[in-house]
Formats: structure tokens, sequence, C-alpha cells
């Protein structure tokens, strides 16, 4: 059958879903930011969350799709610019996570706004730079010059890896408002907030380190 009559190439879906869940199940700022607010605020803080961040993921396929993130290959003090905003945007959500359990102490604590809880998931994907890596280092390996348009290719893949991403996220998320309920989450929010708190000091402290450029 011609190369033409697929709009991607068959044998390349599987090692590319199998790479993608890999990615998304790696521990990581999205991970450990989706459990931590959903045991503290809810499956429905935790979904609007999950929807920033896949807003996020969408920016950066469709970037790729017209290769503007080749830029963080090409201009190294770019890549270093989102790697570090990266991290002192972890650091800030990590402080006010901390701050929230002290006030929570005192207070019953307030569910962030869903535009809130949109954007501080969209923001932190959108300076997380593995998701850059990806679309920079990964994703061209999969896309073959002899099935038709890589644009194409890349709109299709990168489609895919939302839609994963999507049903991996989701699952966090279920699955900590589930432990929280069973937990009994108004007694535990604080310490819950604090462990988030704890949890992205220290996801930020292993991106400092996974995401250095070597050589």
């Amino acid at each position: 059958m011609s190369h033409a009559a697929w709009p991607v190439d068959p044998g390349m879906i599987a090692p590319f879903l199998v790479a993608v869940i890999l990615i998304e199940l790696t521990p990581g700022p999205n991970m450990a930011y989706l459990a931590a607010l959903a045991a503290a605020h809810g499956r429905r803080a935790g979904l609007m969350a999950v929807a920033g961040v896949t807003c996020g993921l969408s920016v950066y396929m469709l970037a790729a799709v017209f290769g503007l993130t080749e830029v963080f290959r090409l201009y190294r003090p770019l890549y270093e610019l989102l790697r570090w905003s990266g991290v002192a945007y972890l650091l800030w959500m990590a402080w006010d996570a901390w701050r929230s359990a002290s006030e929570a102490e005192t207070a019953d604590a307030l569910t962030p706004a869903r535009w809130v809880l949109f954007r501080r998931g969209m923001v932190a994907n959108l300076l997380n730079p593995k998701a850059a890596l990806f679309y920079v280092t990964l994703l061209p390996g999969f896309i073959q010059n002899d099935y038709g348009s890589p644009t194409r290719q890349a709109l299709i893949l990168g489609s895919i890896h939302v839609l994963i991403s999507i049903v991996i996220h989701g699952a966090i998320v279920l699955g900590a408002d589930r432990a929280a309920s069973l937990l009994d989450r108004a007694r535990s929010q604080v310490w819950i907030s604090r462990g988030l708190a704890i949890s992205l000091a220290i996801v930020a402290v292993w991106m400092v380190w996974e995401t250095r450029q070597r050589g």
C-alpha cells in the first residue's frame, strides 16, 4: 500500500504511544500539583487545573507544528530563561501552598477561583521545560518524510499526546480526590497543603538537575 494512504507512519504509532505514556507517568510538576490540588480541594478544582495544563500543552503542540519550538534548541539563553522561570514559578506555588496551609489552621481554607486554577495549570505547563524538550527532541524522531506533510504528522501525533495527557491527568485527579475522601479531607487539608508545598519545592530542585543541557 502506498505511503500516501497513511497520514503518519503506522509503525511509529505504538512506539510513540509507549514513549508518551512513560513520559506522562514520570513524576514531575504536573503530577505533583494536580494530585495535591485534587486532594486538598476536590475533583472539580483538579479538573479545572487539568484544563489549564492541557491548554498549555496544546500551545506547545501548535508551536511545534509551525516550527516555533525549534528556537529553544537554537538559542540556549532562551531555553535557560524558560527553565529558570519554571523553577521560580514552582517555588512560588510551593510558598503559596504553605501559606494557604498556615491560614487553614485558623480558618476554613477557600478553594481558589476556577480561573485561578486554570491559569496556574496553564502557566505551570508553559514554563515546564520538559514540555518544550518533548516537542524539540522527541516528536521530530517520529515524523517520516515519506508519509506526507511533516506539519500534518506533527499535528496528529501532538494531538495524540494531548489526549493521552488528559486521560492520565484526569485519572490522577480522580484518584487523589478519592484517596482524600477516604482520609477525611477536612481534617487532612493542612497537611495536604503542606505536602503540596514540599512536593513542589522538591520538584523544582529536581527540575534544575533534570532539565540542564549537558555538554
